[in-house]
This record gives C-alpha cells, structure tokens and sequence, in this order.
C-alpha cells in the first residue's frame, strides 16, 4: 500500500474525520444522557435505569476521543501544538469536566442518601454538557479564524485569550453542538428503554432537534453572509513537504462556500444534516426507536461533514496571519510517518471497531427498572 505525499495528507484529513465522527456518534449519547439524566428521571429508580443504558459502553465509547488525539499529535503535529497552546484553558475545562463520568458512575450508588445522588447526577450533567458546549465553541472559532502564527523557526505564538473564545458565532456552534448530542442521547435512550421513560425521551429528542434545525440554519445562514472564510492564493507542489508559511491565503466572504460550488456531492452533507433532524422530528413521537436512532446519526454525520467539507483543506486557520493557517497539506508529519500510520490503522482499527459491536452485541436490550431494582 503505497501512496504518494499528497495522497496520504488527504487520506489521513479522512481518516481524522472518520474518528471524531464515530466518537460523535458513540460517545455522543453517552454526553447527552449524562446531560438529559437529571431531567428525565424524576425519581432515584428511573435516573438509575437512564444511567444503566449506557453504563456497559461509554469507557469504550470515550477512547474514540483519546485515539483522535492521539492521531492529530502524530499525524499534524503542528495542529497539535497551535491548538493546545492556544486553547489550552477551553482543553482543560473539557478534561476536568470527563472526570466527573468515571467517579459518577462509580460512586453514584455507593451511597443511600438521596443528597449524594443528586450532586452525583449533576456532576454527571456537567460532564456532558461542558465537553459537547466546549467542542462546539472550538469548531465555531475554527470558522472564525484563531489568532496565531508562526516564527521563521515554526514556533507558534497564541495572541488570543480564553474570553476571546466565547463570541457569539461560536457561542451558536455551542448551541447547535448540545442540542445535536442531546437529540442523539435521547434517541439512544428510546432504543433503551420502555414505558415512560421512553415517551420522555422521544420528547426531549423532538424538542432538541427542533432547536438544533434553527441553530443550525442560523449558523449556515451565518457561515454565507457574515462570516468572512479562508482561500487559499497560492500554494506550492502539494505533494511535496511544505513549510505553512509558504502559501499565501486571504479572507473572504463567502470563501466557506467554494468547495460546494466546486464539488457539488458536497451539498449531501448539510442536507443530509437537516433530513435526519426531521428525521427526528417525525419518528420520535411513534414506537420505531431504531429510526429515529438512525435519523439522528444521518443528522450528526451531515452536521460534521458539513463543517469538514466548508473547511477544507484548511484545518486550523489563522485570523491574525492568515498566511499561518494550518491546511491539510502543511501541517502533517513526514511521508514515512503517515505511512507507517496507515499500516498500523489498517491493521488495529478492524479490531477495534469489531470489538466495540461485540460489546454492544451482548449488552443490548432493554434496560429492566426490576432488574436494575433488584441489584441493589
């Protein structure tokens, strides 16, 4: 399996998506039942039931996140280290708000009083939710621009602030973030659960994708008219090893909108987005919890597809140097790296992926309220 240069830097742009897009779909119902936990159950019993739905999965589910981490630091080491600098408080308040799930699950039960119950549920509330706000603050800033650059030497300097981060486009990319994972998790947990619990969830599944078509259509209408993207100039032989400084980029209005006019199977993305939150929205209310499952991941993969295909083949682009932006051609490790990446993915992710729908195999079923009572 040999590819040349630039044939590897897209593979890995795609093998990168793929990654946070199952993360999304696995670990998203994972955040957003942490987040509709405390709401949806009304009593000890049912937010026990709701927690035991995806109690089996979500360690599994949660090292889709530390691969895409782990991937990004070998395959676009510089993305790595801008982003890290650069976001560093925002990548913090997402890591300590992670630890509130492993401690939750574990220690929720442990004790009797209803007190220690209820600060256990919202520490778990606040594990979804601040990781799914966080992430989607992070892509609306990825929109906007950074304000980074580099040195002649490639050393990266973030001139910006934490404060910086919470404007109100990004502040929308949060919005359409949690009410994206909040209408996956409440589909999952209709698939989970009978009775009531799964009216309430196709409840909360029809309200949040309501919230996220608006949001999202806000956020394009936003993308096309007010918010000024990133085209690149000029740019040397892509399938070479290229310095970022040696492109020339400039802003433009309306520049996220290239790619779709260029490619034009690129408009299945958002569509798909906003079918499968209509999706939702149609099927949530009847007894076909599978189809609404569904729907939700079609609105997720078209909600992250649609951002990958508006950015491309930027990555991490940068609003005070735009020259500085970090694409898909610049920012990679060496051709032997990503070379010998691919061998190990192609030989490691199988296993990964098969072991994971074993997991899921055995543990699926509904989620009994008598045997969850009867075990403790």
């Amino acid at each position: 399996m040999i590819f040349d240069y630039a044939t590897l830097k897209v593979i890995w742009w795609c093998t990168v998506g793929l990654i946070l897009i199952v993360f999304a779909l696995t670990d998203g119902w994972d955040l957003g039942i942490g987040m509709l936990s405390p709401f949806l159950g009304k009593s000890d019993l049912e937010r026990r039931v709701i927690l035991r739905a995806i109690e089996p999965n979500w360690e599994g589910n949660q090292t889709w996140l530390v691969i895409a981490g782990g991937v990004i630091f070998a395959a676009w080491p510089l993305v790595y280290a801008a982003s890290f600098s650069g976001m560093y408080v925002a990548m913090l308040l997402v890591l300590f708000a992670l630890f509130f799930r492993p401690v939750g699950f574990k220690y929720r039960n442990k004790v009797e009083d209803p007190r220690w119950r209820r600060w256990w549920d919202r520490g778990l509330f606040v594990g979804g939710f601040v990781p799914a706000l966080v992430f989607g603050i992070a892509f609306g800033n990825l929109l906007l621009g950074l304000p980074f650059h580099f040195d002649v030497d490639l050393r990266a300097s973030y001139t910006g602030s934490f404060w910086q981060l919470l404007n109100p486009f990004a502040l929308l990319a949060g919005v359409v973030s949690v009410s994206m994972l909040v209408m996956h998790g409440a589909a999952y947990l209709k698939l989970r659960v009978d009775g009531v619990l799964q009216e309430r969830a196709g409840r909360a599944a029809r309200i949040a994708s309501a919230i996220l078509i608006v949001a999202f259509a806000a956020a394009g209408a936003w993308v096309a008219g007010g918010v000024e993207g990133y085209r690149i100039t000029a740019m040397p032989d892509t399938n070479g090893a290229l310095n970022p400084l040696a492109k020339s980029v400039a802003k433009a209005s309306g520049a996220w909108l290239d790619n779709y006019g260029q490619y034009r199977w690129l408009l299945a993305a958002p569509v798909g987005a906003f079918a499968g939150a209509f999706g939702v929205l149609a099927t949530s209310s009847a007894r076909f919890p599978l189809r609404t499952l569904a729907a939700s991941g079609l609105a997720v993969v078209g909600i992250i597809l649609t951002a990958g295909g508006s950015m491309f083949p930027f990555i991490m682009p940068s609003a005070s140097h735009p020259s500085s932006s970090l694409t898909a051609w610049d920012a990679v490790s060496s051709r032997r790296t990503l070379q010998i990446m691919l061998w190990v993915t192609v030989l490691f992710m199988p296993l990964i992926a098969m072991y994971s729908i074993w997991a899921y195999a055995k543990m699926s079923g509904k989620v009994a309220a008598q045997t969850v009572q009867d075990e403790h």
